[in-house]
């Protein structure tokens, strides 16, 4: 039986009422929640991809939402941002705390973040950005849509 739990922090297209959203099948936390340290957060290349750089202190405090997920729910979450890829997503421990009420007890996170290594300033179309919108996700082509 699948009883373990993660919260996972998504700022882009697994946010609710987002292009990914169907991937994530978790519970969410009521509110919004931010980053206690500052990231890089960035529209990057042809599909408009949010990019969360691993390279705390830089960028702005970035906006998204907690969700519980189950563990089939995380590794359908690790295989969309294909974390097992060279070039993929990081799943990494961040804190972040609510953006309205108590923010004395942050609370630890995962989030897809992506190596520092996989970025270069001329790949940024639109940022750094504290929080991944709408209209941004407007702009966003997904991988299977992509011309090969």
């Amino acid at each position: 039986m699948d009883t373990s739990h993660h919260l996972v922090f998504v700022f882009g297209t697994l946010k609710e009422g987002f292009p990914n959203f169907s991937t994530n099948r978790g519970i969410r936390y009521p509110g919004e929640f931010v980053t206690t340290e500052r990231f890089p957060l960035y529209l990057i290349g042809e599909r408009m991809s949010p990019w969360l750089i691993a390279s705390p202190g830089d960028g702005l405090a970035v906006r998204g939402q907690i969700f519980s997920v189950s563990d089939a729910v995380l590794k359908a979450m690790d295989n969309l941002e294909r974390i097992h890829e060279a070039d993929g997503y990081r799943r990494l421990q961040i804190s972040v705390i609510p953006t309205e009420g108590d923010s004395r007890n942050p609370i630890e996170v995962y989030a897809y973040l992506k190596p520092v290594e996989q970025f270069e300033t001329k790949m940024v179309k639109k940022g750094p950005l504290a929080s991944y919108e709408l209209a941004d996700a407007l702009l966003y082509r997904p991988r299977s849509s992509q011309s090969v």
